[in-house]
């Protein structure tokens, strides 16, 4: 499948994304991702912790958390370059995360598919864990086995970058492997997209791509014509109680945020603030 030119940032990250993709292809085939899916346990629901969270959310929280691992960014440089992925991961579940969002593409955001095993791996695997997320620039099947293989409950998936046909087809394959995509849209075109191909959890990304310049204001935009056909996740700008507050009115069921607590120094104060523990609606 061949991604969409954008005239974007993502046209750069995609060319080093296929490099990268041809070079684990040649490490691990698809047989050898199919025998270490075989040994692991069944996913859980993305969807379900996104709607209904955790026995460990916070009492009164008004919004659902996907807390993510994000070492760096191209618009804002490195974060932390030494993050553990694993200790990280078992501090967002223990603060209450219905959702752990792990970014995995390494020239631009510094991860790596170790980084989503050793997420899955530190993470009490119970009935009440959080969902792994895997955020990468997806768009060929590899990549969609690769997910569930390396211990994923779901995946990225931007419309921007994808033909409705192949859209569609990784949807499809997704929940084949019974991962739900969380299916990313900046405009009105792409939400019909994403409805078109079945979507059920669609993120609404407040970063515009062509300038870098962030706006909450379109998640408010769009909330109408997403929530009555599928869960809304409010994805970028969301740093303080305030965001989070104007997303929740918006319809937002849960919202994406990294930046805000890796550099949070309590991720757990960091959480329930931006989960609106005890905020009146």
């Amino acid at each position: 499948m061949d991604p969409r030119e954008t005239g974007t940032v993502l046209d750069r990250i995609v060319a080093d994304r296929r490099v990268r993709l041809a070079e684990d292809q040649q490490k691990r085939d698809v047989m050898s991702l199919r025998s270490r899916i075989a040994s692991l346990n069944a996913p859980v629901s993305f969807e379900a912790r996104l709607r209904e969270g955790r026995k460990a959310t916070p009492a009164r929280a008004r919004l659902r958390l996907i807390a993510e691992i994000k070492r760096a960014s191209p618009s804002k440089g490195v974060f932390d370059a030494d993050l553990n992925a694993g200790k990280q991961a078992r501090a967002y579940a223990e603060a209450g995360a219905a959702a752990i969002s792990v970014l995995t593409e390494p020239d631009h955001f510094k991860g790596t598919v170790e980084d989503l095993a050793a997420a899955r791996a530190f993470v009490i695997d119970n009935a009440d864990r959080p969902a792994i997320l895997r955020k990468d620039f997806i768009f060929d099947p590899y990549q969609v086995i690769e997910a569930r293989a390396f211990g994923a409950d779901a995946l990225l998936l931007i419309v921007a970058l994808l033909e409705p046909a192949s859209l569609k087809e990784l949807i499809r394959m997704a929940r084949a492997y019974e991962m739900e995509p969380l299916v990313e849209v900046h405009d009105e075109q792409e939400v019909e997209a994403a409805l078109e191909a079945g979507a059920r959890v669609i993120g609404v990304n407040n970063r515009n791509l062509h300038t870098f310049t962030e706006d909450l204001a379109t998640t408010e935009r769009l909330a109408p014509l997403i929530t009555p056909h599928a869960t809304l996740v409010a994805e970028s700008a969301i740093k303080v109680a305030e965001d989070a507050d104007r997303m929740a009115r918006a319809g937002a069921s849960a919202i994406l945020v990294g930046e805000a607590l890796v550099l949070s120094g309590n991720v757990d104060a960091k959480a329930r603030e931006l989960m609106l523990v005890g905020v009146p609606a």
